[in-house]
């Protein structure tokens, strides 16, 4: 394929947060009486913050909240949450993520992060990723998140590449469909790779090597 951009989700492909999200809601959860737990977490992956809340108040019982205390209660979790991310370091990072971005930027590739995470930019700085990517699209810049294609679609025109010689990488169904609407070509990690959904399935991040430069 004629790729000319492989753009990144975070959470997952690049450096795995997962934990410290379960851990942020859990706190959340724990001291408003609600049920969560690891299959709950699950339903949050590639979702907003604000929505990621509502999933968890499904089994809310008691007195209605407004939209401020809803507000209060996801700001609470992202502090908790950033208070995990303040212990993350460049050793966050796998070996072979660090190569493949290398060879991919020195065969010219351009390359850019696409999140829904408001965080993005901050777990960039604390694992020394920043400098790897030639863009950033993140929850800061968009008012819709994946599945909607916003985020996809913002990085390539950040990049000034057309979304047909684009690539996403993504562990997440909802990341999976994103880019498919943005009219790139995909690549599943993880658990999306499971699911036979996307144009490519990744065993480890390295794997786009041999689809992108060959």
């Amino acid at each position: 394929m004629d790729t000319q951009a492989v753009i990144f989700d975070l959470d997952g492909v690049l450096v795995h947060t997962d934990r410290f999200h379960y851990l942020a809601w859990k706190k959340i959860s724990d001291e408003m009486g609600i049920y969560f737990d690891e299959q709950i977490n699950a339903r949050l992956r590639g979702v907003s913050r604000m929505e990621s809340l509502e999933i968890i108040l499904e089994r809310y019982t008691g007195p209605a909240l407004s939209d401020k205390e809803k507000e209060e209660l996801a700001t609470k979790k992202n502090e908790i949450y950033r208070n995990y991310l303040s212990q993350m370091s460049p050793l966050d990072v796998s070996g072979d993520v660090k190569n493949t971005l290398r060879k991919l930027r020195e065969a010219g590739i351009k390359l850019a992060v696409g999140s829904s995470s408001k965080n993005t930019k901050f777990i960039l700085e604390k694992t020394n990723l920043a400098d790897d990517f030639d863009e950033v699209a993140d929850g800061t810049m968009i008012t819709k998140t994946k599945p909607d294609p916003e985020v996809f679609s913002l990085a390539a025109k950040l990049l000034g590449i057309d979304s047909a010689k684009c690539l996403v990488v993504e562990d997440a169904v909802a990341g999976i469909e994103a880019g498919k609407a943005a009219g790139m070509k995909t690549a599943a990690y993880g658990d999306a790779a499971q699911r036979g959904i996307a144009d490519h399935d990744l065993g480890r991040i390295s794997d786009l090597l041999e689809i992108v430069l060959k």
